[in-house]
């Protein structure tokens, strides 16, 4: 299902994830995850409806094998990578900043002024406001930057 590198990479992220490091995540687990990444404030019932969606108690198989059921249903990289064409027809792989705010705000499922901000945050747009997305359709599908030739 996964190549060896990403089962590392899934195994790194389990392990730190796994705070007291018994080799299952718990809820107090995913409460210290939230608190190491600034979310302090995340609702019990939050986490025990994270906690459902296994099948028993989380050790990295389920938890491999649940991310292996998230990512299944998710778009190759050249199905996103021509959605974001559709409005590129230069083919320049870049796009204005500007612009992708207000296609993803304006239509269909449309993103929330929090959306755009996580997303900006996580991907900023060049000092010209252009968004590399060939980079970010890359990031993610394979969880990681392109090398750069």
């Amino acid at each position: 299902m996964f190549e060896q590198a990403q089962i590392q990479e899934f195994k790194e992220a389990f392990t730190i994830m796994d705070q007291n490091r018994d080799g299952f995540i718990d809820k107090n687990d995913l409460r210290d995850t939230f608190a190491a990444l600034g979310r302090l404030n995340v609702k019990q019932e939050e986490i025990d409806d994270m906690l459902k969606e296994a099948p028993g108690p989380v050790n990295f198989t389920v938890f491999l094998t649940m991310f292996g059921e998230k990512l299944k249903g998710a778009d190759p990289e050249e199905t996103i990578l021509n959605a974001f064409k559709v409005f590129d027809p230069e083919a320049k792989g870049t796009l204005k900043k500007d612009y992708v705010t207000e296609m993803l705000t304006t239509q269909a499922d449309r993103f929330s002024p929090e959306e755009m901000e996580q997303m900006f945050a996580a991907f900023p747009p060049d000092v010209a406001g252009n968004l590399d997305y060939k980079n970010l359709v890359h990031i993610i599908t394979h969880g990681e930057e392109k090398d750069q030739e």
